[in-house]
């Protein structure tokens, strides 16, 4: 499991982190400045408190494996259901999608964070139950987090929570994280943690199993649906737990609305998109701009039964890209992996594919305050000074912009630039192909885990044969492609990162030299780079926004000027079409909705619906 799966389950937390060093307890934890609520807040602003509850939510998986081999979404090898631990396991903190960095009281319903910064206590709820009616108790959390450390999980959990130093059980009810250093993100981090009972995985002598060995045994734990119905190969079944202990709290009220969230699941995207035109599910997300702009209709669109709905976020941009592996000898040099990125025309992408539904990524940290611009800043020449002699001049200077065909320059000129790269990286074209001076031609291979993937790539495949490179596609099936990537096995790959306002330690799993020989962690370009290490720690020790934005910039400055990532595109809205005639939605869209896990969250059965459940 990578670590933007980990931001996913921990519900967004992991990007924002610590913030004052308030030495006293607190119904909410902001990392800049004060949470937005008050402690006597009645509900998020953005639900409807009086949705009514039942009904039947039907969706389409949102994983690209065709099925799925285990309940347990933590251990590294299998796939999971899609969205099982979302809907399953609660956290001591929730976030709230219309504001960044700030963890309300779930399972804890107070947090302190020590005035040195070298801790944080969280109280529990004594409400708080598991699904097996058992209390959330301390010995919980601890047996939670150790198990997340454990050898049998990805290493981005390690990767995140290196700087914690341990766990406490001070009582039943209050368990204190210890850090090695203060550390603004790690009082969310960790209040971001998927909790679980220390009965899940124990085996009929009454021993539990090794963590490995708890594939499908069922989650023990205390988030408000648990597992049903399950037709392997074809769905499953999420059941709302009528008991749900946290379901009249203000953190809570107004979500987990339908009775039973119904999980399809299709081997392929064309007979995804039949099926919902046929009305077999109730919503689904859209990825791909000609779907949505050619393909998605019909009759129950004509009726109005189905409706495309766009809805606009704020969310950061995230930086899919192209990975080029520098573990492989040929994209070791930088200047060669900016002549392959050289050879990328967006614009003719965006005109001929895209029908200009994206925007291009230009860097790590896009629509955020962290994007960065212009000139280094003085503060940002201090931190990137020592490491001069390590980085590419061109981190001195003006921002990265990435290249263009938009009539300043031509593909031609780009080429150009290319070739004169290619050269001096000691490349030339003999006979149409390129060779080094021993005659190596130059040959890599694209892979990717759906045959769609060809038609993006294949503009390309062509420029970069003018310059006498071959880029091959190879398709693998998700499992091992899952398999190949743990291990860095392939030269091109298409990783769509997600974005973060807050970044923290995991970009050290992302970017740190540490994880780059890590298998299975979520370093995939192989970077190694002790300016990049020094830029990560800075980031992640700053103890005001003044001083992590600088360390942001120098970071993302570095990886643009690198070449490590070719970036893709992005979009500014959710694309969504669902049954208007079966679903209601609240009125406020929250500006940091994360897809169709604010519909599971907040959206509600029609009136009709619910009275032909009770005829």
């Amino acid at each position: 499991m990578q670590f933007w799966r980990i931001c996913l389950l921990m519900g967004g937390l992991a990007g924002g982190c610590l913030a004052g060093t308030n030495a006293w307890a607190a119904h909410a934890y902001a990392m800049w400045g004060k949470p937005a609520l008050a402690a006597d807040f009645a509900h998020l602003p953005y639900v409807n408190p009086d949705a009514p509850k039942g009904g039947e939510l039907r969706l389409v998986s949102n994983q690209r494996a065709s099925t799925f081999d285990k309940y347990n979404p933590f251990t590294i090898r299998g796939s999971a259901p899609a969205y099982l631990s979302a809907l399953m396991f609660d956290t001591l903190l929730t976030g709230s999608l219309a504001e960044t960095a700030t963890g309300y009281g779930l399972l804890a319903e107070d947090v302190t964070v020590a005035p040195d910064g070298l801790s944080a206590t969280f109280r529990l709820r004594p409400e708080a139950r598991f699904h097996n009616g058992k209390p959330v108790l301390a010995h919980d959390v601890k047996h939670s987090f150790d198990t997340l450390v454990g050898p049998h999980t990805s290493p981005a959990y390690k990767t995140m929570l290196i700087e914690v130093a341990g766990v406490d059980v001070l009582d039943d009810r209050t368990v204190r994280y210890r850090f090695h250093k203060p550390n603004r993100e790690l009082p969310l981090t960790v209040g971001g943690l998927p909790v679980f009972s220390r009965d899940w995985g124990v085996g009929q002598d009454g021993q539990p199993k090794p963590f490995d060995q708890v594939v499908m045994d069922v989650p023990i734990g205390s988030g408000p649906y648990k597992i049903g119905p399950v037709n392997f190969g074809k769905d499953i079944t999420y059941v709302r737990d009528p008991q749900y202990w946290a379901r009249d709290l203000p953190v809570r009220r107004g979500t987990a609305n339908f009775d039973r969230v119904l999980v399809k699941i299709y081997k392929d995207n064309t007979a995804r998109l039949e099926a919902l035109k046929a009305g077999e599910f109730d919503l689904m997300r859209f990825f791909s701009a000609g779907d949505w702009a050619r393909r998605v209709n019909g009759k129950k669109f004509d009726t109005g039964e189905l409706v495309k709905g766009e809805f606009a976020h704020k969310l950061p941009s995230g930086f899919q890209s192209y990975v080029l592996n520098t573990r492989r000898p040929l994209l070791q040099d930088a200047r060669v992996r900016e002549a392959l990125g050289l050879a990328f025309d967006f614009e003719w992408m965006s005109r001929q594919l895209f029908y200009g539904a994206y925007q291009r990524v230009r860097g790590i940290f896009g629509n955020t305050l962290c994007e960065t611009h212009g000139l280094p800043s003085p503060e940002e020449v201090a931190l990137l000074e020592p490491w001069r002699k390590d980085l590419p001049a061109a981190v001195f200077g003006p921002m990265y912009q990435p290249p263009t065909t938009d009539g300043a320059t031509t593909l031609r000129d780009n080429l150009r630039r290319a070739q004169a790269l290619l050269r001096q990286a000691g490349w030339q074209v003999q006979d149409g192909v390129l060779r080094n001076a021993s005659g190596q031609t130059f040959e890599l291979e694209y892979m990717d885990s759906s045959e769609g993937g060809a038609r993006t790539l294949s503009m390309w495949q062509r420029n970069l044969q003018k310059l006498g490179i071959t880029l091959k596609f190879r398709a693998v099936d998700f499992a091992l492609y899952q398999q190949r990537l743990q291990k860095f096995d392939f030269d091109i790959t298409t990783i769509a990162y997600q974005g973060t306002n807050n970044p923290g330690q995991e970009f050290a799993d992302l970017f740190g030299s540490a994880a780059a020989d890590q298998e299975d962690s979520g370093n995939f370009p192989g970077v190694k780079s002790p300016a990049v290490d020094a830029m990560i720690r800075a980031m992640v020790s700053a103890k005001t926004q003044e001083q992590m934005l600088p360390a942001c910039h120098a970071l993302e400055r570095i990886i643009a000027h690198s070449h490590y990532l070719i970036p893709q595109w992005s979009a500014g809205t959710h694309r969504m079409a669902y049954n208007a005639w079966r679903l209601a939605r609240p009125a406020v869209v929250p500006p940091y909705s994360p897809g169709e896990m604010w519909a599971v969250d907040t959206w509600w059965a029609k009136k009709q619906l619910l009275e032909g459940e009770t005829q």
